[in-house]
């Protein structure tokens, strides 16, 4: 018994990592529908469409593409996409990017290489419905191309949303390589059960 209680409450810690996320687990996940890009293919993205077609989907934030911690976690979800997908779930990335810089981004064969939709929430609404903070961008900064990124930042955070549109857990204060193993590890566990 003793064994068991503390399963469960390893399970409960793993799935609300998240160290800024606003929404917990058990929230209804905000709905949104947005322009997003596949492998360079611009296209509209709705959550409620993923969810109602596939189900649980991993709908992770990130500051900026073409930055170093975002292109460390592209490329870890891009390589364990088939791991997903497996497990029954789908994955699409959100920033402010402007959908012309995730254009090149989602095709870009070093980070999401034509294998996950990346979505823009130029305005930070989606982020915001979320409880995410939007902070402004840096006069100067420049991404790992060194183009001049002229947009504002979101924390990195994720939320597995499950089939049922609520959160099932969430990811955040971690590396970008962690956040992306805890949210195949929750949508595994979903998968199991």
């Amino acid at each position: 018994m003793k064994i068991k209680l503390l399963t469960s409450a390893l399970m409960a810690a793993m799935f609300s990592l998240s160290a800024q996320a606003a929404l917990e687990t058990g929230a209804a996940a905000p709905s949104f529908t947005t322009q997003a890009s596949m492998d360079g293919e611009e296209f509209t993205y709705s959550l409620q469409q993923s969810l109602n077609l596939v189900g649980p989907t991993v709908v992770y934030f990130y500051p900026s593409a073409y930055t170093r911690g975002c292109n460390i976690q592209a490329h870890t979800f891009a390589i364990n996409m088939e791991k997903f997908h497996d497990a029954g779930a789908t994955v699409v990335g959100v920033s402010l990017d402007s959908i012309e810089r995730l254009n090149d981004f989602s095709a870009d064969p070093e980070f999401c290489a034509g294998e996950l939709p990346v979505a823009s929430d130029t305005d930070g609404s989606i982020a915001r419905s979320y409880g995410l903070d939007v902070r402004d961008g840096r006069p100067g900064f420049k991404d790992t191309r060194g183009v001049e990124v002229d947009h504002g930042f979101i924390s990195r955070d994720t939320f597995v949303v499950g089939a049922d549109g609520t959160i099932i857990g969430t990811v955040g204060g971690v590396s970008p390589e962690e956040n992306v193993m805890t949210s195949l590890e929750i949508v595994e566990s979903i998968a199991s059960r």
